[in-house]
């Protein structure tokens, strides 16, 4: 997977519509993001870079309860594309049988 702003653009998009909205702003975060409990808002840091920023949403994606179910087919096929094909990336809720 190339870490592109497109890229981002898409995991940002994913990430909205599981309900959650990204902000970023400055911040100390031990880990580059914060979740907001109980609000379903993600804040990133806003000094780090494209990849830096995919690698944070890729973070909670892995780390957030959701239903896939609720995700557009597009998302759905972006996810499965993006992370099958680069096995270093981790994120749950995909099967084998559910390669690409």
């Amino acid at each position: 997977m190339k870490l592109t702003r497109y890229t981002l653009k898409k995991l940002e998009a994913v990430l909205e519509e599981i309900g959650y909205e990204v902000i970023y702003e400055k911040g100390n975060f031990k880990s580059g993001y914060c979740l907001v409990e109980n609000k379903n808002v993600a804040v990133i840091n806003k000094f780090f870079d494209v990849e830096a920023r995919i690698h944070c949403i890729i973070d909670i994606l892995d780390n957030i309860d959701y239903e896939r179910d609720i995700l557009t087919p597009e998302s759905k096929a972006f996810l499965k594309k993006a992370f099958y094909k680069e096995p270093n990336l981790p994120i749950s809720g995909f099967t084998e049988n559910e390669k690409p």
